[in-house]
């Protein structure tokens, strides 16, 4: 069984190459057409305002708006996508650990305030979930255990 050796010349390599970078930047070009970009409209920051003055009521360190509307947008973002599913809620819980790694994972009684900026965020931005995350949050064991 013999191999043929390749007979191609540098010329049909370089049209091989330039077709091939001329589709590139064409995928590339169309990519960036259609990327969704986050425009900042004036819901996502009259949203953003709100949730600052409630964190800053609250005594939480506040971010910048821009980075709310950025995170958050007018829909609340991936907090408001299903925040009551069996996921989210695990993930949740995964936090309030004792940071032991493995078998030695135990949960741990958490602060009151641990949850406060997430009931917040669905306060605002999605207040129809709102009800039923409130009932998990009082399912859990929290205390202030933080102090001020």
């Amino acid at each position: 069984m013999t191999t043929e050796t390749e007979t191609s010349n540098p010329r049909e390599r370089m049209i091989i190459y330039a077709v091939v970078a001329f589709v590139v930047v064409l995928l590339v070009f169309i990519a960036l057409l259609l990327f969704p970009y986050v425009s900042s409209s004036g819901e996502a920051e009259a949203k953003a305002d709100q949730l600052i003055a409630a964190l800053d009521e609250a005594g939480a360190r506040t971010p910048a708006r821009e980075q709310i509307t950025r995170v958050l947008g007018d829909d609340g973002g991936a907090i408001c996508a299903n925040p009551n599913a069996a996921l989210t809620r695990a993930t949740l819980l995964s936090q309030m650990v004792n940071g032991a790694g493995g078998p030695g994972t135990r949960p741990v009684v958490v602060d009151d305030r641990v949850v406060q900026g997430e009931l917040l965020v669905l306060e605002i931005y999605c207040p129809e979930e709102l009800a039923e995350f409130q009932q998990f949050v009082g399912t859990l064991e929290t205390s202030d255990v933080a102090g001020e």
